[in-house]
């Protein structure tokens, strides 16, 4: 009988997706991918996933639609299977999804570790979490603290965000912080990769995390795995570490891949205690011991720091938080707006009557959103547009709580304090616990 090539569909948000097509479906003569389709992040749909990347079976590439498309492509190219590929979503979610490919004739596919994780030569460490925004970048942060103090050299493997050239953004090493200017980083991905670069550690990053591991193999001792979102690690970890955001309490039962990152947990990090309710915090302790009675807990405090205070006590202020934490992530509030808090804002002011173009629309798309500006950033127009927000807006302060240095991007017209916070666990848990 003749083997028959199945048609298929990658659903992501340029991320995931990529990386399931590379180590899966790239060479793998029975299926053909037909399309991706793009959802979460703007203006990815419309591109080509390259055939510099996609391999030599398709000499044109991938054409990427918009995730609205779904129905009329699985009918159009006849599609027997989605690849359900992005994360930081709620099951009920996900599983519409389903029912849409389903409804449509195709079955749907959620690829899991033994189809996708590549094994390392070195040591790995991955830091993933329950939800976006929990603290898995101070995490990755204290990690590597630690590491260097014994004397190991860390490289840090950041989940991808490859929003630019993807041919080009392959494989992306990041020493410096010129290295984001010459790539032409966006907001997002700077807020990932400043805060290490700034601590000294080399940061990986790009579309071919086989290539990547490669390359990180040569200058580290032990990778990190910085993850993002909620998604699950590229890499087998030998040492797999959960960031937990009580902010968010139930959560940890309610998202994909949220749980089932709790469920492999080594360590599970209770952050944020010091700014969360006690019942909280407790509630997340209990659904974690039930979902994984052999991972260790820690709790941990998110420690915020502002270097110039004054410029909050008794101030009327505009507080910008990390984007991707306040939309998708759905808080209504980050470490700036704690930071306005603790030390005595006047008041926090509504940005959403200054918010002009995307800025706005991102308002409309996400009516969660309170008196807090997300430092959205996904392209040139959209950093200049959260420009003319800031700089219309009627306040005496800018806080930022975003973890970057937004002055390098924009001119501020007004006096602005900036936030930093850094993951503090109990009783220096996670130094006794990491033994590599």
């Amino acid at each position: 009988m003749q083997n028959v090539v199945r048609n298929v569909i990658i659903m992501g948000a340029a991320g995931r997706d990529f990386h399931n097509f590379n180590v899966f479906f790239r060479g793998n003569n029975k299926y053909r991918v037909v399309a991706f389709t793009a959802a979460q992040i703007p203006n990815i749909a419309g591109r080509t996933y390259p055939p510099e990347l996609a391999g030599n079976l398709y000499p044109s590439g991938i054409p990427i639609y918009e995730e609205s498309k779904l129905q009329e492509l699985i009918r159009e190219h006849n599609v027997d299977v989605c690849v359900f590929a992005y994360h930081d979503l709620p099951y009920e979610y996900v599983m519409h999804r389903c029912a849409i490919a389903n409804a449509a004739g195709a079955d749907f596919w959620l690829m899991g570790p033994k189809s996708t994780m590549l094994k390392a030569n070195k040591p790995v460490i991955s830091i993933c979490a329950v939800r976006t925004g929990s603290g898995k970048s101070q995490t990755t942060r204290r990690v590597a603290e630690i590491l260097k103090r014994r004397g190991k050299k860390v490289v840090v493997v950041r989940h991808p965000m490859p929003y630019g050239n993807l041919a080009e953004q392959a494989v992306q090493r990041f020493a410096k912080l010129e290295d984001m200017d010459r790539y032409g980083c966006t907001i997002e991905e700077r807020e990932e990769y400043e805060p290490h670069i700034n601590a000294g550690t080399i940061v990986y990053a790009g579309v071919d995390y086989e290539k990547i591991l490669r390359e990180a193999e040569k200058e580290g001792d032990v990778i990190l795995w910085d993850g993002g979102n909620n998604d699950m690690p590229f890499y087998k970890p030998d040492i797999h570490i959960v960031v937990a955001d009580p902010h968010r309490a139930g959560h940890e039962l309610r998202y994909y891949a949220g749980e089932a990152n709790v469920r492999m947990a080594n360590i599970v990090i209770i952050n944020k205690i010091d700014s969360a309710k006690p019942e909280d915090v407790e509630t997340v302790r209990k659904n974690v011991s039930e979902l994984n009675p052999n991972a260790r807990i820690i709790l941990a405090e998110s420690e915020i720091t502002v270097d110039k205070p004054e410029l909050i006590s008794g101030k009327r202020v505009l507080v910008v938080e990390d984007g991707p934490t306040l939309t998708h992530g759905e808080m209504k509030y980050g470490a700036g707006a704690v930071a306005a808090h603790r030390f005595g804002a006047k008041k926090v002011i509504n940005p959403k009557k200054w918010a002009v173009g995307s800025i706005k629309e991102t308002y409309e798309k996400y009516t969660h959103l309170g008196n807090i500006l997300p430092a959205m950033g996904y392209s040139k127009k959209q950093i200049e547009e959260l420009e003319q927000t800031i700089n219309a807006a009627d306040c005496d302060t800018v806080i930022v709580g975003t973890p970057i240095n937004l002055a390098r991007l924009l001119r501020i017209n007004k006096p602005a304090a900036r936030v930093r916070y850094e993951l503090k666990e109990k009783e220096g848990m996670l130094e006794k616990l990491i033994r590599i």
